[in-house]
């Protein structure tokens, strides 16, 4: 009798701990909802005033004419040159970190020795931690007026005659500039993460492809990208996101225009540079409105990560039906 109470009393000593963990799990997990909450609605308390006096053109006009009044709103705000902007230097980003990001992660995964892929892996992973000014930096003093403009001349003198938004006159510092040195920060975490999934290809699917007679590619092809597919699409989402809120590189690099230019090549801004530039000297009305772009830019990147996680739970049950097939 006494042995089967002590073990009555350790297992309702284990389920009352148990008990105790799971709350504190869910309390951690409720936290983060919270601290998201409470940003949107105090940020969005602040900026109401600019929402109310512009309605819907702060998102579909792009005059932005602040004015200097600490009690009411006189100027005008409409953020979509700074959309388009940020929306713009993010897909350049996108469509050439994506393709280079899945093509080393396929070397070193796939192609390359141990001696290659260790060093191969830690360097580019090493950007990540490359501070955002530094590649600002090195994009507005090296890469863009001694590599990049070179390239941009070429592609103005092969295609702007007959693609109207690849056309000149080149400004330095523009789209096409920003979204490159962005596609470098982005790439470290997509290569890392799309690196990983497709290391976790099960090497008996590997080894049933060699053993039907498929070549590395075709190996490669039929079994690892398929199997990686939500894996990538969920790392590009990732470095979207990245894409989307990166401010000092893309502010230095962009130009400043407030304008929607006609062509890639011309200068333009983003909604986290114009917080940035402006901020510090902003008139209090101005601090609103810059404060609503930043509502803005956080609805942008919750609606991106929202359809990023439907687009990979999509993808990753139609791979699913096709390995059961």
């Amino acid at each position: 009798m006494a042995v089967a109470g002590d073990l009555s009393g350790r297992r309702r000593g284990r389920l009352s701990a148990d008990t105790t963990f799971r709350l504190i799990l869910g309390l951690a997990g409720a936290s983060v909802l919270l601290i998201l909450a409470a940003m949107l609605i105090s940020t969005t308390i602040q900026a109401w005033p600019v929402f109310q006096h512009e309605g819907w053109s702060f998102v579909t006009s792009s005059v932005w004419d602040p004015g200097t009044s600490r009690a009411e709103i006189t100027g005008e705000y409409g953020a979509l040159a700074f959309i388009v902007g940020t929306l713009t230097t993010s897909v350049i980003a996108l469509v050439i970190a994506v393709p280079l990001a899945v093509g080393v992660a396929l070397y070193i995964t796939q192609a390359a020795s141990r001696r290659v892929a260790a060093p191969l892996t830690y360097t580019i992973e090493m950007l990540a931690a490359v501070p955002s000014v530094v590649f600002g930096l090195w994009g507005l003093l090296f890469f863009v007026p001694t590599v990049l403009r070179p390239i941009m001349n070429l592609v103005v003198g092969t295609l702007g005659s007959f693609i109207p938004f690849l056309g000149g006159p080149i400004v330095t510092y523009n789209y096409f500039a920003a979204g490159v040195v962005l596609a470098f920060m982005v790439l470290p975490i997509i290569m890392a993460v799309t690196r990983e999934v497709m290391a976790n290809t099960p090497e008996a699917e590997i080894s049933a492809a060699y053993g039907l007679g498929a070549t590395r590619w075709e190996m490669m092809r039929h079994v690892v990208l398929p199997r990686a597919r939500p894996g990538i699409i969920g790392a590009t989402m990732l470095g979207l996101g990245r894409a989307l809120g990166e401010t000092i590189a893309v502010a230095m690099l962009i130009g400043g225009s407030q304008q929607i230019p006609s062509s890639l090549f011309r200068g333009g801004q983003s909604m986290a540079g114009i917080i940035a530039v402006t901020f510090q000297e902003a008139a209090p009305e101005n601090v609103k409105a810059l404060i609503g772009v930043g509502v803005l830019l956080f609805v942008i990147t919750v609606i991106v990560n929202m359809a990023a996680r439907l687009i990979v739970w999509m993808t990753g049950g139609h791979v699913a039906k096709e390995q059961n097939l």
